[in-house]
């Protein structure tokens, strides 16, 4: 049997986190995407 994938798009905010973790309670092998375009905030 497939594994469920997900693709989510990561903002750092709290939205984007618990989509995340509600996938990947429910079963999704996720990945994580996350674009570095110069904002303030980046690390």
């Amino acid at each position: 049997m497939t594994q469920k994938r997900a693709v989510v798009l990561l903002s750092g905010g709290l939205d984007s986190v618990t989509v995340l973790a509600e996938a990947k309670a429910q079963g999704y092998l996720c990945y994580a995407i996350s674009f570095n375009y110069s904002q303030r905030h980046h690390v």
